[in-house]
């Protein structure tokens, strides 16, 4: 059995408790949100670690999850317990085997029996097209591609982590950019500003210095992607190597929407294409190249905004889950 730390502690219980109140959470790789919703109004959010259990393990990401809920649950002045449901969308659970053992620690810990767990690229498809048909691409720490048809079909591309993919994700930026300081360093490749940025950011003085600072035992996966910030702000001062990098990221992320939109035979249809997560800053850098690999395949696909958030997303698939639970009688 998993050991989970203390809880730690909220405000006290109120008065008079909501109607039915719900969580959801959104957790990854870097951290861990969630929010309060009573009917259609937050009115709690938290936020903690990160909860991907295939990165921190089953123990480190339940111990995430119940701490955002619970600053969550004392920004709304209500206790856990009060809670009917609680909605979670987490990276790393693809597998039925690890979404099983979730699930189970989660109803010791959390003290809430009805609790519904999905991948984090499921909330995100939800709440980018409010459960319509449509593609969401997902990139922060990691990157994902997911998509559901007008049948109920849902595929997904992308998410094999930063090994074997996270294509056009932070770490991938990341990486890139490091790869591309590198060979400026060796006279391998051109002179780009990222070189400075690098040092700045892995705290060193020198070029040669970063080696030893990258592939410290400190260094994880997380804070390599935490680079990618600064390779975006390079971009936008003009440097093309940087540039480059933020396009191809783009590009990478359209194929993976493609992808999904072949699977899914929606080439001809009209349909959402959105986009989630913190590389998005970037803006038009990253979104125009994306744009343009899908509109190759699917001419009436329009980019928009998400509906609502991924966190809010899966407080409302906590409340679509209630509702279809039997009534007793």
């Amino acid at each position: 059995m998993a050991t989970i730390a203390q809880p730690l502690e909220i405000l006290p219980r109120r008065l008079a408790p909501l109607r039915k109140p719900v969580a959801g959470v959104d957790g990854g790789g870097t951290r861990t949100r969630a929010v309060v919703l009573d009917g259609h109004r937050v009115i709690g959010e938290g936020e903690a670690g990160p909860s991907n259990p295939l990165r921190v393990g089953v123990s480190s990401g339940v111990t995430a999850i119940r701490d955002a809920i619970d600053r969550a649950c004392g920004a709304a002045l209500i206790h856990r317990d009060d809670l009917v449901a609680v909605g979670i969308g987490l990276a790393g659970v693809r597998r039925k085997d690890i979404r099983t053992r979730m699930h189970d620690v989660l109803v010791e810990t959390l003290g809430v029996e009805t609790i519904e767990i999905v991948s984090d690229g499921d909330i995100a498809l939800y709440g980018a097209t409010d459960g319509k048909p449509g593609v969401v691409i997902i990139s922060g720490t990691g990157s994902i591609s997911v998509g559901v048809n007008r049948h109920g079909k849902r595929v997904y591309a992308g998410g094999w982590g930063p090994v074997a993919g996270d294509e056009g994700s932070g770490s991938w930026i990341a990486r890139r950019a490091l790869q591309m300081v590198a060979r400026a360093s060796d006279g391998r490749g051109p002179h780009t500003a990222l070189t400075e940025a690098a040092c700045e950011y892995f705290q060193v003085s020198a070029v040669e210095d970063l080696s030893t600072a990258i592939y410290a035992p400190t260094i994880t996966n997380d804070r390599i992607a935490g680079f990618s910030r600064l390779v975006i702000a390079t971009a936008r001062t003009g440097d093309e190597v940087a540039l480059g990098i933020i396009d191809e990221a783009g590009k990478e992320l359209g194929r993976a929407a493609v992808a999904v939109i072949r699977k899914l035979k929606m080439e001809q249809d009209r349909f959402q294409v959105a986009f989630v997560g913190g590389v998005f800053a970037a803006g038009e850098l990253i979104v125009a190249p994306l744009r343009e690999q899908v509109m190759r395949v699917a001419r009436k696909a329009f980019i928009g905004e998400p509906s609502f958030s991924p966190t809010v997303a899966a407080a409302r698939m906590a409340q679509e889950h209630l509702h279809r639970l039997p009534v007793a009688v």
